[in-house]
């Protein structure tokens, strides 16, 4: 029994029609049916005619200094009647190129003027050739930016939510005023008449695990009552030494309250802060007692 007839149309040429997942179509299907406007799809290919200027071009591997208008201006003419005859609507650009091209095939035609094979002649493609390189970078560089790792496209912006608990924080303590109550404690301590010397050594991991003692009420402390006067100044030094330790490794957090010298003119109690708000002294929230 004879195999059935192929009515498929073969390629005669050894390249591909196209490629289809991969894999090389060398044959038309013979149910195969283009829409009258299938060339939408070829117009839409290009961005204007100077990328189909350049896409000729670049077919033709010809040196973009030295185009041969005659098949570059065929070659162009051909895809515009196509689109005329397929009733797709042109973009006035591609007519004003094609009247470009005619126009600058014809100069290239006129015989050269004594005068001008004396000197040197103005090419009549020079400025299309200008545009063209121009726009070749602008396209090569639209796609290297292209190429870029795009938000939304590329990858999501990833937004993570916690939930903290809102607290209201005292203002931050300045160094100035830090320093004030310091010397306002040490000023305090020299003016104490001391009966009886006595020598001990005072660490200073002792006295921080005393602070943190005696702030683990969670309270806000006064900055003053951390410092025993009636001990002496070496051991001024040393609870000083602890706060300032305990705040670098964030165990314990020091804040201050609003400043009105008005409101605090006269009043014993804040005595000690002439010139500085109060300055308080509590534990983080979370913070554990250091072991």
């Amino acid at each position: 029994m004879n195999a059935p007839v192929n009515e498929s149309v073969i390629n005669p040429v050894a390249e591909p029609l196209a490629h289809v997942f991969g894999e090389p179509v060398l044959a038309l299907p013979s149910d195969l049916y283009i829409p009258p406007d299938a060339l939408r799809v070829l117009l839409e290919s290009f961005e204007g005619p100077l990328d189909l200027l350049l896409y000729l071009i670049r077919k033709q591997n010809v040196d973009i200094l030295d185009i041969p208008m005659a098949a570059v201006t065929s070659q162009y003419m051909q895809y515009v009647e196509a689109m005329k005859s397929s009733r797709l609507e042109l973009a006035a650009e591609y007519l004003l190129m094609a009247a470009l091209l005619i126009e600058i095939k014809s100069r290239m035609l006129l015989p050269k003027t004594p005068a001008s094979e004396e000197g040197e002649a103005d090419d009549p493609r020079a400025e299309l050739v200008r545009r063209l390189l121009e726009y070749e970078q602008i396209k090569l560089a639209a796609f290297e930016l292209d190429q870029l790792p795009q938000a939304g496209r590329d990858f999501l912006w990833a937004f993570a939510v916690f939930e903290r608990e809102l607290v209201d924080l005292l203002p931050e303590v300045r160094a100035a005023d830090l320093k004030a109550a310091w010397l306002s404690i040490l000023t305090r301590a020299r003016n104490r008449k001391h009966h009886t010397i006595a020598t001990s050594e005072i660490s200073v991991r002792e006295q921080m695990s005393h602070i943190l003692r005696v702030l683990e009420d969670g309270r806000h402390h006064d900055f003053v009552t951390l410092f025993d006067h009636v001990q002496g100044v070496p051991l001024l030094v040393v609870t000083f030494s602890a706060v300032l330790e305990l705040v670098k490794e964030k165990l314990i957090r020091v804040s201050q309250a609003g400043f009105d010298p008005e409101t605090l003119a006269g009043e014993a109690e804040h005595a000690p802060y002439a010139g500085y708000a109060p300055i308080y002294v509590s534990r983080p929230r979370g913070v554990h007692e250091r072991d």
